[in-house]
């Protein structure tokens, strides 16, 4: 027993990091509705999978040679298995100087990161913590630049690992910016808000007065700005959203993602489908129903619901193998394109095209949103954006035209060249733009001139209408296919299923740079 001495000074010092900021600041994070680190790790982590790296660092406090104290750092890492699978996991603690992101000892975030980065492993933050705290500059005797040791190699990392980030708290500062800086983000209701600075700095910056609350929880970073990609109503929903999102990735570029048993039928096909569009072109229709009808049974989790809501999409399953889906919302807005929307998508397929999936999209697309607001907001630029992020990306690509394609919005729905399919449905029709819309514009001398300009408008659009068939543009060769919309999955399937192949060229980090 030689070493029993340290032995016991190490038990004793792990004793002290595992008492966090001690009773009277867990009772206060208690108070507020939110777990312990040490709580979310039990909750989040595969039973006893979690090893910590780091446990010692801390200030320890002596009374002549004898260790009195050690208040930890305010940072837990370490490596641990989600559903079996290890990821590199970083938790501030909120009990100790509440989290200050200057407050940590030494780079246990960055040494955290680059584990990530090295070991190829997938990234997740629990984040509970503010930036940086004026009484680092007591202590330190001077102020600092601002740079930090942590965020360089992020950009890395995200080209090359998934990298996922839940606010836990009032997340300020550089730790916002880090919600941020993941290919998927989450917040819960009545515990989280993120913000670059809390109220007082908004008080001291522009005398405004405001809650923490008004100032940016679920209401701005969820449902207004969609900075925040998804609402969880507790910590325990949160962790199983992390876990699930991971599932369809795989732990880094140069894999393939995970493929599992779902047990559905590859070759079902619903009878729902045949009428799932309304032959009346204004009327709406359920676009969840027929992703249920196609997906895998239950495989759908959707990413980003509450903004771009034009827009549905989200990571499922087809036989077994993970996709990106997209579908247009009829019930928003038509399921126009909106600069909201149009920012979502783009993200989305970066994710895709990083992690080597493919993409299934159900075409709605009536064009871009023109309202004034819009243009206001840079609808066409960010129509340019979005028409480029399409012709950049490489991965298979399927798709199904259920309805309509209109306008320069229409053209993102396809590549030039790649592993690229395209079908139709008997109820799709398209064009540069919508018949009515292009009737007052092309014929508006016509139509002016006439005696009953009202008929003549309507005789116009009929005429015109009768020239909108599928079957016309199927005779030159403009659509590849019309389908029986009930044979939809069976394709869908036999199509991902051929682009295993094509995917396993592509494994590594892609030609371009994923940005949050």
């Amino acid at each position: 027993m030689v070493w029993q001495p340290e032995i016991d000074e190490l038990n004793l010092r792990k004793k002290f990091s595992e008492q966090m900021g001690g009773p009277e600041g867990v009772a206060v994070q208690h108070k507020r509705g939110k777990l312990t680190i040490r709580e979310r790790l039990d909750l989040l982590a595969d039973g006893g999978s979690f090893q910590e790296i780091g446990q010692l660092a801390g200030a320890a406090t002596y009374e002549g040679d004898d260790l009195v104290d050690v208040r930890p750092s305010n940072m837990v890492i370490g490596l641990c298995a989600l559903n079996g699978r290890k990821v590199v996991l970083n938790g501030g603690d909120f009990t100790v100087r509440g989290g200050a992101a200057d407050a940590s000892v030494g780079n246990k975030g960055g040494h955290a990161q680059n584990m990530a980065l090295s070991w190829r492993l997938p990234y997740v933050r629990l984040l509970d913590s503010t930036g940086g705290s004026v009484k680092t500059f007591e202590q330190i005797g001077r102020t600092y630049i601002p740079t930090n040791p942590v965020t360089p190699g992020i950009e890395k990392l995200l080209c090359t690992a998934p990298v996922v980030s839940a606010a836990l708290g009032s997340v300020a500062g550089l730790p916002a910016v880090d919600a941020c800086l993941a290919h998927f983000n989450v917040m819960v209701k009545g515990i989280s808000q993120v913000f670059p600075g809390g109220p007082p700095v908004v008080k001291a910056a522009l005398g405004l007065d405001i809650s923490k609350e008004d100032l940016g929880d679920e209401r701005t970073q969820v449902y207004g700005s969609g900075v925040i990609d998804n609402l969880a109503s507790s910590e325990e929903e949160a962790f199983d959203m992390i876990k699930r999102f991971l599932s369809y990735l795989p732990d880094n570029v140069w894999q393939m993602p995970p493929r599992e048993q779902t047990g559905d039928d590859r070759d079902r096909r619903e009878e729902a489908l045949l009428s799932a569009i309304p032959r009346n072109k204004r009327s709406i229709y359920d676009p969840r129903a027929i992703l249920d009808a196609v997906l895998d049974r239950d495989s759908f989790f959707e990413i980003t619901p509450h903004y771009g809501c034009s827009r549905i999409l989200g990571l499922a399953r087809m036989d077994g193998y993970p996709v990106g889906i997209m579908i247009n919302n009829p019930k928003h807005q038509g399921g126009s394109m909106d600069v909201a929307a149009g920012t979502k998508v783009i993200r989305f397929l970066q994710l895709c095209d990083t992690f080597h999936l493919p993409m299934v999209y159900f075409a709605d697309e009536p064009g871009f949103m023109v309202s004034p607001e819009q243009q206001r907001q840079g609808i066409v630029r960010a129509g340019a954006k979005m028409l480029c992020a399409t012709l950049r990306t490489r991965m298979p690509w399927i798709t199904i035209i259920i309805r309509q394609l209109y306008g320069v919005a229409g053209q993102c729905h396809d590549r030039p060249s790649g592993m690229f399919k395209r079908v139709a449905w008997p109820s799709g029709h398209w064009g540069s733009m919508h018949v009515s819309g292009g009737v007052s514009a092309a014929y508006r001398r016509v139509i002016a001139e006439s005696d009953d300009p009202e008929t003549t408008q309507k005789e116009i659009e009929a005429k015109l209408g009768a020239l909108s068939s599928p079957f016309r543009t199927a005779e030159a060769f403009n659509i590849e296919e019309i389908m029986d919309p009930r044979d939809t999955r069976p394709m869908v399937c036999e199509f991902i299923d051929m682009a295993q192949a094509v995917l396993q060229t592509q494994l590594g980090p892609g030609p371009t740079p994923y940005m949050p």
